[in-house]
């Protein structure tokens, strides 16, 4: 069974990392969320307060099949600036692991040299931060090992393609019907 950690910053989107988690966890793959705050307890753009399952320091990134990054303000910032953010991103990356982004964290994708010959979608205003990429106004595109989204809108989409790349498309489908969402 795949195993996918999710970072959380403070300041990130909230809907947009725990869409992910509640729609990857109905596919009963694993999940963690990873706060990269030095504690558990992360607080959204919207002053939601949720905890974590790990810290960034006591998380087994070796286990992961994939990693996420949620979207945000000012999340996105803090995790372009977080250096284990930056060395685990590169690493699944080059490890042909999943490494997906939603919202403006495909910024720090660009940041990472990630989407270099890549194709890729963001929030609105950050296409100029997708250093590399050729830029497609999808709600998700997925290239290879890398899978990009646009926004909170299209997050139960992102996470359905998470689905999709460890499992199959009649998985998706199955947690489409349940969550009555025609996709």
């Amino acid at each position: 069974m795949a195993r996918i950690g999710i970072f959380m910053a403070d300041g990130c989107e909230e809907v947009e990392g725990l869409t992910v988690v509640d729609i990857v966890r109905r596919a009963k793959l694993e999940i963690e969320m990873i706060s990269i705050t030095g504690s558990r307890e992360v607080k959204s753009s919207h002053g939601v307060t949720f905890m974590a399952d790990h810290t960034k320091d006591d998380a087994d990134f070796g286990s992961y099949d994939g990693i996420v990054l949620p979207g945000g303000m000012p999340g996105t910032v803090h995790l372009g600036e977080d250096e284990t953010v930056g060395k685990v991103i590169r690493e699944f990356a080059s490890e042909g692991k999943l490494v997906a982004a939603i919202c403006a964290a495909p910024s720090v994708l660009g940041q990472a040299g990630l989407l270099n010959g890549k194709r890729a979608t963001c929030h609105p205003g950050f296409e100029e931060k997708l250093e590399g990429a050729e830029f497609l106004a999808q709600p998700v595109v997925h290239d290879g090992n890398i899978i990009t989204s646009r926004g909170m809108g299209t997050a139960i989409a992102f996470a359905l393609e998470i689905v999709r790349y460890f499992l199959d498309d009649e998985a998706a489908k199955k947690i489409c019907t349940g969550l009555v969402y025609d996709n």
